[in-house]
């Protein structure tokens, strides 16, 4: 029976890995159609694959224990590995289309002009699973580094899209070289509260991990510090620092409450 049932969880991973990879290939391809077709904008097209693709974290916890840990590692990484690839001058003629898609101007200035900021997004979802799968916490505290994630997924999509487009109080701060606005950062912050708190909630508190004030807790500082840190980094660079600072320093909080 434990042979069966052992291939069983196998098989279910198997599947549930193959979805996700299916997942985070349309969520690319659609945008990047309908920015070929001139349905949408480049800004547009590159907010919906920041947005879409990062969500497949919320099936991370449903893979099995231990094995599907693993999967899970071996879905961010090779994305990671795909999206370094996605350069201007790709030898593989649908990387370069998609950098052309999605790129921004400052990725057009480095030395080789790739897909920094999305880089930097899979990179910091990889680092994160990693981590907590090489530290044992899966179980008890994945609820940390998917609030990081989707914070970066989400906050930073909505936050950029209302600041575009309503901000009038501009935040400008020289090392950044980004313009932001007041107006951005408050629907961060607000947002980062609610995504944090769903997150600490269904896989903290239901799983009873967290109590309801702490949870509460957590969702305020969360906010706050992810806030503050992605108002302080380049544009091309918060995909980076938001989630993994934010994560480790809710991590480091665990050991004072």
């Amino acid at each position: 029976m434990d042979g069966i049932y052992t291939l069983n969880i196998f098989v279910g991973d198997l599947f549930l890995t193959l979805f996700l990879y299916l997942y985070i290939l349309a969520t690319i391809i659609a945008p990047f159609y309908l920015k070929k077709k001139g349905k949408i904008s480049k800004f547009a097209a590159r907010k919906t694959v920041h947005l879409l693709t990062g969500l497949v974290v919320l099936f991370a916890p449903f893979l099995s224990r231990p094995y599907g840990r693993f999967w899970a590692v071996l879905v961010a990484f090779s994305l990671t590995i795909i999206v370094y690839n996605t350069e201007k001058n790709s030898k593989i003629k649908i990387l370069g289309e998609l950098y052309q898609a999605i790129g921004e101007e400052a990725e057009d200035k480095l030395n080789r002009s790739y897909l920094q900021g999305p880089f930097h997004y899979c990179v910091s979802i990889t680092f994160l699973i990693t981590l907590f799968v090489i530290l044992g916490f899966w179980e008890d505290q994945i609820y940390l580094p998917i609030a990081g994630i989707l914070i970066m997924i989400i906050s930073d999509t909505l936050a950029s899209v209302v600041g575009k487009k309503y901000g009038k109080i501009k935040i400008n701060l020289s090392w950044t070289g980004t313009t932001r606005s007041l107006e951005g950062s408050l629907v961060f912050m607000a947002t980062a509260f609610l995504l944090a708190y769903f997150s600490f909630y269904v896989f903290g508190f239901l799983y009873r991990a967290l109590s309801i004030e702490v949870v509460f807790l957590y969702s305020i500082v969360t906010a706050i510090v992810s806030t503050v840190i992605e108002l302080v980094s380049p544009s091309t660079w918060d995909d980076l620092t938001v989630p993994i600072i934010s994560t480790l320093v809710m991590w480091i909080a665990l050991f004072f409450i």
